[in-house]
């Protein structure tokens, strides 16, 4: 079986791998163009490019499929089926229409739910206690296509998008292992949405990150974690951004003015600070331009942050 892969992030390394450590024909890699990153704006190359490049696969990197030489140099590797995950483009329909077995998507929700860019986060976001991974066809619309096989696995009150996504990717990889061959084999039949029952996520900005101490300190805290490498949950302290990096909300009525930093009696957290609910204590910061910290290293180095108020985005 010949396959060409199309992946760009962290999540998609390990689908990649599985295929190939299995003996599938992996024809080519694509991946999103290389991309200006860093205070020197290098550029810098997709972890999915790396990882084929240690694997010697030969890699593409179309800005898009507009182009009708783009398309014909896909069709030109000969796939029997395309497998995609978070390749971070819509595939139009005269891509689709190229393997034999067409296009097999893998996205980190259980479909319907949480169509679209950002799924792993939204299931933190959401409060789920279960998320999991959809492998299903791809057709013209944002994952409306129908389902093949779901896994599904518990979300931990100590994920974040990092640690929950790679345990997404593992399951992923597995499932398409078990996909690929039935589905071939023609022992699978495809399931079809319930676009009823359909939500969607949208595309996480920077902005997001910044922190509203209006929300609950439940709500702040699935943000912390959601938010989790990327883009981060932050405030301003002395006019210099400050994220919080670990967190937990604290049960209780709010006894103090929203944004203020209170002192806590010895525990987890350093401190904490007034929510638009309760109270959110803080486990681990880092200041701009400094290492990341305990929340109560902090404190000892910082003692004039308790009794302060922090500016809300």
């Amino acid at each position: 079986m010949r396959v060409v892969f199309m992946g760009t992030p962290e999540f998609s390394v390990l689908p990649l791998e599985h295929l190939v450590l299995n003996q599938y024909q992996v024809a080519a890699v694509y991946t999103q163009p290389d991309r200006l990153a860093g205070r020197g704006r290098s550029l810098v190359s997709s972890l999915v490019k790396k990882a084929a490049e240690g694997l010697g696969l030969p890699v593409v990197q179309p800005a898009g499929f507009k182009k009708e030489e783009a398309v014909a140099e896909l069709a030109g590797f000969k796939p029997d089926v395309i497998v995609v995950a978070a390749f971070g483009k819509i595939l139009p329909q005269s891509v689709l229409d190229i393997p034999a077995y067409g296009c097999i998507n893998i996205h980190p929700s259980l479909l319907p739910g949480y169509r679209g860019a950002a799924p792993v986060a939204a299931a933190i976001l959401g409060g789920d206690e279960f998320t999991g991974v959809s492998i299903m066809l791809l057709d013209a619309g944002m994952d409306t296509g129908p389902v093949l096989a779901q896994a599904q696995i518990p979300v931990s009150a100590l994920d974040t998008a990092g640690s929950l996504g790679a345990r997404l990717s593992l399951i992923s990889a597995q499932l398409l292992l078990e996909v690929l061959p039935s589905w071939v084999r023609g022992e699978r039949t495809p399931r079809p949405q319930n676009n009823a029952e359909a939500t969607y996520c949208g595309t996480i900005t920077k902005e997001e990150g910044e922190i509203d101490w209006r929300l609950p300190a439940v709500d702040i805290w699935r943000r912390v974690r959601a938010f989790q490498p990327w883009p981060g949950c932050y405030t301003r302290w002395q006019g210099k951004q400050m994220k919080i990096i670990g967190a937990v909300p604290l049960p209780g009525e709010k006894n103090a003015e929203t944004g203020r930093v209170v002192a806590l009696q010895k525990g987890e957290a350093g401190f904490g600070v007034s929510a638009g609910e309760g109270v959110l204590g803080v486990l681990k910061v880092q200041l701009e331009g400094k290492r990341s910290m305990s929340a109560g290293e902090f404190l000892r180095g910082q003692q004039k942050l308790v009794g302060t108020i922090l500016p809300s985005g």
